[in-house]
């Protein structure tokens, strides 16, 4: 977790430093506090998944960019294991894989995340003309998408207009598990 909380620090820090914002400026854009921008950039708080998305939509980039650097090969094949990619990247009860970060020629990220029981988030719009395609692999969840709870089981696939508010829960007593794949326009 520690590596996951430097490689954090040090990716917020660059990212502002690019845009030659303060960290003042970095709260207006992202809608997380100065304080809590101050303290992920010294390592010192592991922030939720909703707050990792915030600070990504507002430097308009990928949630990966801030978990893992790109895969390099791109023209190469590339084999990634879930199990060895898998961690709780913030505070709250999702584990995430970034099984391939976001790489501008693909215009996608994939990952697998596990929802543990009783999980519930409510996610804010993405960027215009993000998309996300949602696979169950194991267990049963819910996906909140044109203000409605889908029920998903199993197997089920589903692509939706991310920019715009969803979310995913789980009310079973076992994790589930889905692929998340994430288009940038």
């Amino acid at each position: 977790m520690q590596a996951l909380d430097q490689y954090l620090a040090q990716t917020l820090k660059q990212q502002r430093k690019e845009k030659s914002w303060s960290l003042d400026r970095a709260a207006k854009e992202t809608g997380v506090s100065k304080a809590m921008l101050g303290q992920i950039e010294r390592g010192e708080s592991s922030p939720t998944v909703a707050t990792l998305w915030k600070i990504a939509s507002g430097f308009h980039l990928s949630l990966s960019t801030f978990l893992e650097p790109p895969v390099s090969g791109a023209e190469q094949t590339v084999i990634r294991s879930a199990a060895e990619l898998r961690r709780q990247p913030a505070s709250d009860q999702m584990l995430v894989a970034p099984l391939f970060p976001f790489e501008a020629h693909f215009g996608f990220e994939l990952f697998e995340l596990t929802l543990l029981p009783g999980y519930k988030r409510l996610a804010e719009a993405h960027e215009k003309g993000v998309t996300e395609h949602v696979i169950v692999t194991s267990g049963e969840m819910e996906l909140l998408v044109d203000d409605k709870w889908l029920p998903l089981k199993q197997g089920a696939a589903v692509r939706f207009a991310a920019d715009k508010a969803h979310g995913y829960r789980n009310l079973q007593q076992r994790p589930a598990v889905f692929h998340s794949l994430i288009h940038y326009p």
